[in-house]
Formats: C-alpha cells, structure tokens, sequence
C-alpha cells in the first residue's frame, strides 16, 4: 500500500479540496477559508461564481479556471505547478469538489505522479438529504446524475434496482419529471424525499411515493437544483406491477413517451409482462 510521508517532509507542492457552501454561506469553515488565503493557486470550476465567494470572505489570490471542457489541459498545467512546489486549492461551484464535477480526475493525476492530496470536510448535498430524508441511513448508495439518454439512464437503474441500500440522486429542474418517470418504471412506486434549495431560505422536503411526487411536480416549485433520496428495495421489486392497471397499449405508450422509440418499447413491455414480443406487437397493431 502507498505511503505518503507528512507535507513537512516534502519539497514539493499538492493539492488542496476545498468544499464550499450548498446555500448558505455561514457553512464555510474556518479551515477552508485560511486554505483558500493561503494557496498558491485556487482552481475553480466556474470563475464567476468562485470570485462570489472570494469577495464575501476578503480572500484575495489567484484564481485558475479548471472545468468539464479544459480539465485535461487544465489539469497538466496544475500538476506541474504542483511538482514545482505549489500548493492549488480545487473548488467546485458549491460542495465537496471531484463530487459530480471533473476534480475527480486531478486527483487521480495528482495521486499518479506522487503529488499529496489534502481533502477538507465540509458541505455536501447528497448527505445533508439523506440524513433529513428520514429514510435509512445505514446504507446509501450515491448515484449523482443520471444519464441523458433513456437507454443508458434506465440500464443504470436497472443495475441498482435490487439494492436494498438507500438511493442518492441529483437532477436538474428541467429534467426532473423525465427522471421521476424512469425511476417509477424502472424501480416502481418506492418511497422518495425530494429535497431542493438546501440550506437556502426556501429550503423543501417533499416526502411520499414516486408517484405523489410526479403529482407534486405539476403543482410545485420546479427551481433550482434537486437531490432524490430513493427508498431501497425491499426485495420484492421483481413483483413490482405498478403497470397493472394498463393496458398492453398503454403500457407500450408509456414507454414511448419515455423516448423509446416503438420497437424497444414493446421490447420493455413483453419483459414486464413476461410475454412473447410478438404476442404485444400483435395486440398493439391489432387496430392497424
């Protein structure tokens, strides 16, 4: 196992993560804001919005851009500062860094190359749902975003459907019922908390059922960025028919409207059902 001497010890430089605020401001900590003053360098996720957090806390230093677009550039010219003996300071736009953002990847160029990586405790969305959800914390599984696409997004559910830890996800506000959707067709009507605004002034929990929450989204406050806190299995999810009440028409024109395009919809639909597809293709064109 590799060992890495104290920072006293070394000449050389590495790399600070830093996390910084979800909301509220008053979650930055003592230690973080004198590493921010202190680095040599602090690289940013978005500029602009680090600068916001720079100004409010008087920290005055030299701030690099370092994002999903330039991080292999980026990230070569930051390694190298370090192995000249600088220390960088790595921030996202709010939050513990290399969670859902590319500092995933400086750390692993850092660790490559011998460089010491020192990571700050502090804010992240993903826990501070969970532990409010009041669902169970003994065991989570934090998935972050999932894929655009319908085909990817519903294999990664599928791969996670049977575990019987609890479910972390983050989601956009403009792809929230998308998401809703899969994660009803894919995992069944389980319980979810959705959490939104953390930490802010308008702070919300919605807790019920997916499909109180799909309800929820056409009567509530789609702003700002989400975190899904999803009920585990309970080993009975294969029995799970949410789609019982459909029929093999509708069940097919769920799928379609989840941008499957009709020939995998009555694909899914045949494997819901465990029927042949060619007895659902047959009942849906029977008004061809």
């Amino acid at each position: 196992m590799q060992q890495q001497n104290s920072f006293a010890e070394r000449n050389e430089g590495g790399l600070y993560l830093v996390p910084t605020p979800i909301g509220n401001l008053e979650d930055m900590t003592y230690r973080a804001v004198r590493t921010l003053r202190e680095a040599d360098l602090i690289a940013a996720e978005d500029t602009r919005q680090t600068i916001k957090l720079l100004r409010h806390f008087e920290i005055e230093n030299t701030l690099v851009s370092y994002h999903e677009h330039n991080k292999h550039k980026a990230g070569e010219t930051l390694i190298r500062h370090m192995q000249e003996g600088k220390w960088i300071a790595l921030v996202s736009d709010a939050g513990m860094p290399a969670i859902s953002d590319p500092g995933e990847e400086l750390v692993q160029q850092a660790i490559a190359v011998g460089l010491p990586v020192v990571a700050l405790p502090g804010a992240n969305a993903a826990l501070t749902s969970l532990i409010a959800s009041g669902l169970p914390a003994d065991r989570f599984q934090f998935i972050g975003f999932l894929p655009r696409q319908n085909k990817q997004r519903q294999a990664v559910l599928e791969q996670v459907k049977q575990h019987e830890s609890t479910l972390l996800f983050y989601e956009a506000p403009h792809r929230i019922k998308e998401t809703l959707n899969a994660l009803l067709t894919v995992l069944g009507n389980r319980r979810i908390v959705i959490c939104r605004e953390l930490t802010k002034k308008f702070e919300e929990y919605q807790r019920g059922t997916v499909e109180e929450a799909l309800r929820w989204c056409e009567e509530g406050t789609i702003k700002g960025e989400f975190c899904l806190v999803v009920e585990g299995s309970d080993g009975q999810a294969e029995a799970d028919v949410w789609w019982e009440e459909l029929s093999v028409i509708q069940h097919v024109h769920h799928y379609i409207g989840l941008e499957m395009n009709q020939k995998e919809a009555i694909k899914q639909t045949a494997k819901d059902r465990g029927l042949p597809k060619r007895e659902v293709y047959a009942v849906f064109h029977q008004l061809d």
